[in-house]
This record gives C-alpha cells, structure tokens and sequence, in this order.
C-alpha cells in the first residue's frame, strides 16, 4: 500500500513507509503520529539531543542507549519506540526527521490532507495565516494543513510548497534575480 505510493522517497521514505503499513495493521496511526511528534517537539528544543541525532561521532550503542533513555522518559513506546530504536541501531538516526516528515506525508495522504509547507522570514500573525489558509484553499479546492517554518534567511515574502509545486516570493529571490539582471546588462 504505501510502499507504492511516491510521496515519500529514499532510505527515510522506506522507513517511513514500513512504520505506516504496520501502524495501518495494528490501528495505531494516530498513537505513532502522537508518539513520532514528541519526538520532534523534544529534537527541536533540545541542542544535545539534535547533536546526537546527527553526530557521525557517536556509537550505534551510544545512540541507542541515549535514545532508549529519552522515550523511557518522554513515554515514547510501541511501534514509534521500536522504530526509533532500529533506526538507532542501525546508525540511521540522522534520517528520523526524514522518517517523520515522510510519515506524516502517507497520514495526510491516506485521509485526502493537503499539507502545504509555508517558510516565512518572521512568524504569521493569526491574520495573516487565516488569509493565507484562504488563499491557499481557493487555489487547492480544500482546506489545507500548514506547516510554517520561519526562516530570516529569506528576508520577506513567503515560500510555499505544495507537493511538487512552489512558489517563492521571497525578497531574498527577487533580489537574486536583479542582480542576475544586472550582470546581463552590465
């Protein structure tokens, strides 16, 4: 079933794969999507344990020491705990963001959810998310799950992605292709 699907692709896309056919088997979609989000929310607040997440440096037994102690504590269990388990054991760590992107991709896909990944350069005010989650609705026929992800890199404007579509109207962009265009010129 979702070994056939191309929304997801790679080493990470297999896994997340395999996890979605067993979560689909047992009923527990939603208990590992739960489960696979604390997970993130603990890598996004913690330095160390993104360190040991990405670090080639560290052990497979390190990694799955450090890894068995965090989802003891966070009460991470079940098919979410064993795979981040395996994926530590088999010195894959550094793909689990991959792993859950990819499988919250299959859970949205399996329930006609369209995600659309949204970088801005500063966070959305309320107003400005509803409008754009209009917007995007009147383009898409259906109202869409957004993923914001702010990043002062852009330096304004917005970056929008929507399966295999983007549109970037960031500043930093517009004002690449300026200076693209002033090479031609000059």
């Amino acid at each position: 079933m979702a070994g056939e699907d191309k929304t997801v692709s790679g080493m990470a896309g297999r896994y997340a794969s395999a996890l979605f056919d067993l979560a689909t088997e047992a009923g527990q979609v939603d208990q590992v999507q739960a489960d696979l989000g604390r997970f993130q929310t603990l890598l996004e607040g913690s330095d160390d344990l993104r360190r040991l997440v990405k670090s080639p440096v560290f052990s497979a037994e390190d990694q799955l020491k450090a890894i068995k102690a965090v989802i003891d504590k966070a009460g991470i269990g079940g098919l979410a705990g064993n795979l981040l388990k395996v994926v530590a054991s088999n010195r894959r760590l550094f793909a689990v963001e991959g792993i859950i992107r990819g499988y919250s991709a299959l859970v949205a896909q399996s329930r006609g959810e369209v995600t659309a990944q949204v970088t801005v350069a500063e966070g959305l005010s309320a107003a400005n998310a509803k409008t754009l989650s209009a917007a995007l609705k009147d383009v898409l026929g259906k109202e869409p799950r957004i993923d914001v992800k702010v990043d002062p890199a852009i330096l304004g404007g917005l970056i929008v992605k929507v399966g295999s579509r983007m549109v970037d109207t960031s500043l930093r962009t517009k004002l690449n292709a300026i200076r693209t265009a002033m090479k031609e010129v000059g």
